[in-house]
């Protein structure tokens, strides 16, 4: 028997390594828990084998998860036609849980990964960003009079809308999925109500 050629050698890797992450994204859509050794399973290949293509699990799971995050305007598509920055903050606040929760195996361990390796921070989407800038955009004007309020709010809203404020209400807390995020939506648009009286008091004040 011949040789196996160099072109099928290539072929017969690029078929594994698409198993490989095809088996991630795949895994990542049933909200369960995303391990090297299930992916591993569901490719049908070795560990080892996952291994040798991906070098741990979060350089997976970046590729894996490429296409499935929605853009902030689509995500904001309900509230599209409001320029209501409270309404818009709590239709962005209860997508971002909402996909978390659908999602929570690969959130889960993308959070554990760069907690311990913060270095790698950059690999984790950051979707929060972009629902947040999107959600103010409407009220960017409004807001200019008073930029560090416009900068205050969207860190605030940051650490709010998250998926570590999420698991600390469910985790640690004990409340129910529902519970958690009508609370952090409580949360968010409080802040929102909070930094747009505070700017129209700076412009009524003439401050």
């Amino acid at each position: 028997m011949e040789p196996q050629s160099t072109t099928g050698r290539a072929n017969q890797k690029l078929r594994t390594r698409t198993a490989i992450v095809r088996a991630a994204a795949e895994l990542s859509r049933t909200g369960q828990e995303v391990t090297m050794p299930e992916v591993a399973k569901a490719a049908l290949v070795s560990e080892a084998t996952a291994y040798r293509y991906f070098p741990d699990l979060v350089s997976l799971l970046r590729e894996a998860i490429v296409g499935q995050l929605p853009t902030a305007a689509e995500a904001l598509q309900p509230v599209a036609d409001s320029a209501d920055p409270v309404e818009r903050v709590a239709t962005a606040t209860e997508f971002l849980l909402r996909h978390v929760l659908a999602r929570q195996g690969v959130v889960r361990a993308m959070i554990a990964a760069t907690v311990v390796r913060p270095a790698e921070a950059a690999a984790r989407p950051g979707l929060r960003f972009g629902l947040i800038d999107h959600a103010l955009a409407p009220s960017a004007e409004s807001l200019s009079a008073d930029p560090a309020t416009l900068d205050q709010l969207k860190r605030d809203l940051a650490i709010v809308v998250s998926a570590e404020a999420l698991f600390g209400l469910t985790d640690l807390h004990g409340l129910g999925s529902e519970d958690a995020i009508a609370s952090i939506v409580h949360t968010a648009t409080t802040l929102t109500r909070a930094a747009l009286r505070d700017t129209e008091s700076a412009v009524g004040t003439g401050s």
